[in-house]
């Protein structure tokens, strides 16, 4: 199965792609809360990381003609559990729960420029 990179007109922070068709499925690698608009890290609350990082896919799938509706698997990662309810809080807002993907979220000791979360997604065509 032939892979192909999607052009998101992002740079990533490091030796990968952010997004790789490959068949139908569309790979979108984990997306931190950094804003390209504003050139910086979203450092408020864990809730305004959140919205970054979702806004992040969001505008990724966009990009390969996709919607939130055409997610398969989520996965979250946290630097800290306890902030597993406000995660979860601003998450449900990007969806329609009839069409809410499988979902995963885990502790992680630390991610990418020291962020408290990130979010990794598989979709469909």
């Amino acid at each position: 199965m032939a892979k192909q990179i999607l052009n998101t007109g992002s740079k990533s922070f490091g030796p990968y792609s952010t997004a790789v068709w490959a068949g139908d499925l569309l790979y979108v690698s984990g997306q931190i809360p950094f804003c390209a608009e504003q050139g910086k890290m979203m450092d408020e609350s864990i809730e305004a990381q959140t919205h970054q990082a979702m806004k992040n896919v969001k505008s990724i799938l966009e990009k390969a003609d996709l919607t939130m509706n055409d997610l398969v698997k989520v996965s979250i990662f946290l630097t800290d559990m306890n902030d597993f309810e406000k995660v979860n809080a601003v998450y449900q807002t990007y969806f329609d729960l009839e069409h809410a993907p499988a979902r995963e979220c885990l502790q992680v000791a630390a991610l990418p420029k020291f962020v408290n979360v990130e979010v990794s997604v598989i979709a469909t065509k």
